[in-house]
């Protein structure tokens, strides 16, 4: 049987592991591989399928029109900008949980893999699905290695 700390001397472990908890909520979404202006909006699966590089991106309340795709120094960069109805004056809400404004999302792309002239995008149901095809797959390309230990 495991023997447990008094409570006051656990007190300020449960402290630290609160605080640990809403640092790793804070940080959660910024994405390491790329610069995120709103990382909580726009999450997005990357994916391989059928020798395609696909980006699926949620942007709810986003119209078609208000998003723009580019491709910039072997970077795949998905802005826009999500509006508030202005039916509505800020007085009137009693919590504002949505995220309004400016977005910016970018993501690394395999130069010399992908085929920039044939990249195509679809914006259907709050998803971007973004296809860039490849010249080769990036799944049978990755060969893993094996390391002597010694």
């Amino acid at each position: 049987m495991m023997r447990r700390l008094p409570d006051v001397r656990r007190g300020p472990f449960i402290l630290e592991s609160n605080l640990s908890r809403i640092v790793d909520e804070m940080f959660r979404d910024v994405d390491t591989v790329g610069f995120d202006i709103a990382p909580s909006f726009g999450r997005t699966d990357v994916y391989e399928k059928d020798k395609n590089l696909v980006f699926e991106t949620e942007l709810p309340g986003v119209k078609k029109e208000d998003v723009a795709i580019r491709i910039e120094d072997e970077q795949l960069i998905i802005s826009g900008e999500t509006k508030r109805s202005e039916e509505i004056d800020r007085e009137q809400y009693f919590r504002i949980g949505r995220q309004y404004g400016r977005f910016q999302r970018s993501f690394p792309l395999p130069a010399e893999l992908v085929e920039k002239g044939r990249v195509q995008a679809k914006f259907e149901d709050g998803i971007l699905r973004v296809t860039a095809p490849l010249k080769e797959s990036i799944k049978e390309k990755e060969k893993a290695v094996e390391v002597p230990v010694g």
